[in-house]
């Protein structure tokens, strides 16, 4: 039963895992170093620390890009 568990959670986090890469993909980012790519993730994350109208205007950002998004 365990051993089913443990199967379920890595399948869960691998799909979560492939869907953030997806993200990477919809933001036009997919070609650039991935030192870039992290260094873009941590510096947003500073950003929006305690900054919640930082987190609404992405947030917009980002609903915008999925509400315009025809695949």
């Amino acid at each position: 039963m365990a051993k089913a568990m443990t199967s379920d959670a890595r399948k869960k986090d691998t799909r979560e895992k492939i869907e953030l890469g997806g993200l990477i993909v919809k933001a036009g980012l997919r070609y650039e170093k991935r030192a870039l790519l992290f260094g873009l993730l941590i510096d947003a994350n500073r950003r929006i620390k305690g900054d919640e109208t930082e987190k609404a205007r992405l947030a917009a950002i980002g609903a915008e890009a999925f509400g315009n998004d025809s695949e």
